[in-house]
């Protein structure tokens, strides 16, 4: 007589749970702060191109994309993916990646604001016409997320998972 199998549990890739652990360290230092001006200038100067905190997001995201964990999905010319949905050891937030190259994204509303982390993979890309680094826009703001000069990655933050796609303008 054969046993019953019991489900597998989901086991996490070490890349993951690392990747997790940087954006739970991040997060936990902007938990409860307006999404605005003071926050976009505290991030840049904190965790800006320049710093290690950069450079670790950055190569575990490249790493992510490389491995097929991060942005499984593609269409309109993105490849992109919730890798993490909104959780109380992210403050909230959830955590989406964007792989762009040369192309607009659907136009979107962000009713609780949105935080962009941008990463150029092509020297010179730019994000809404901003380098690498941070972007945090307020609640309300909305776009068509833009590319341009090449290919750069974008993780984005949204407080509580919450992000409204509109028809574009």
């Amino acid at each position: 007589m054969s046993r019953p199998t019991e489900p597998s549990p989901v086991v996490t890739p070490p890349a993951v749970a690392a990747f997790r652990a940087l954006l739970t360290d991040l997060t936990a230092g902007i938990a409860g702060r307006p999404l605005d001006q003071a926050l976009d200038a505290l991030l840049n100067q904190q965790h800006g191109a320049d710093s290690d905190s950069y450079r670790q997001l950055k190569a575990a995201c490249i790493q992510g994309v490389a491995e097929g964990w991060l942005c499984k999905y593609e269409g309109g010319g993105l490849k992109y993916g919730r890798i993490f949905k909104p959780a109380d050891d992210l403050h909230g937030f959830s955590i989406d990646v964007v792989d762009m190259q040369d192309v607009a994204g659907p136009h979107h509303v962000h009713p609780e604001g949105e935080i962009d982390l941008i990463m150029p993979i092509t020297e010179g890309a730019l994000f809404d016409g901003r380098p690498g680094g941070w972007m945090v826009t307020p609640a309300g703001s909305a776009h068509s997320p833009t590319v341009s000069n090449g290919r750069a990655l974008v993780l984005y933050l949204l407080p509580n998972g919450r992000i409204e796609f509109t028809a574009k303008h």
